[in-house]
């Protein structure tokens, strides 16, 4: 492994997104977050981002990328894994939504679920407040949650929680 990155004394290094940090200023109302990689949101399912080279935890047995451009390394065997090529976006679609979500509560019913995208505040708060709501949460608790357990910096792109609060009306 260590002559593909060009250097023959590479160490390799574990990372654990539990333990390790992400923080930085989203692009959506400058909004600064400071969190794990990832976070349990209820049990079995968790959300957050990615960083290529990341261990994915060996619980989790479904996989949600909605940032194809990076991926967990894992030695276990995983259930489902399903990447969706989804932007942090005001001008994103939300049609490809409830069949995701819809998705997360079929998996998160048999095992542990990470629903992830790069940072984990917006698409992967879509897609799992909309998991949450499918489930009979409404949008205002379910955007609660998420803000509690993740990151009040959750859903800073207004656009999705104004189609998830808009769902509810």
């Amino acid at each position: 492994m260590a002559a593909l990155h060009g250097d023959p004394t590479r160490i390799d290094m574990d990372l654990d997104p539990i333990a390790e940090r992400i923080s930085g200023v989203a692009a959506h109302g400058n909004t600064p977050f400071d969190m794990p990689y990832i976070s349990e949101i209820v049990p079995g399912l968790w959300q957050g981002g990615c960083r290529n080279g990341m261990r994915l935890p060996s619980d989790i047995k479904h996989l949600v990328s909605l940032y194809p451009w990076e991926r967990y390394t894992h030695e276990h065997d995983l259930d489902s894994a399903i990447a969706v090529r989804m932007y942090d976006s005001t001008s994103q679609a939300f049609d490809q939504v409830d069949v995701l979500a819809a998705w997360v509560n079929v998996c998160r019913a048999s095992a542990p679920t990470l629903v992830h995208c790069q940072a984990g505040l917006n698409r992967s708060s879509l897609v799992v407040a909309r998991a949450l709501m499918l489930d009979g949460m409404g949008a205002s608790d379910a955007i609660h949650l998420i803000r509690e357990k993740r990151s009040p910096a959750c859903l800073c792109n207004e656009s999705f929680e104004a189609w998830l609060t808009g769902i509810e009306a």
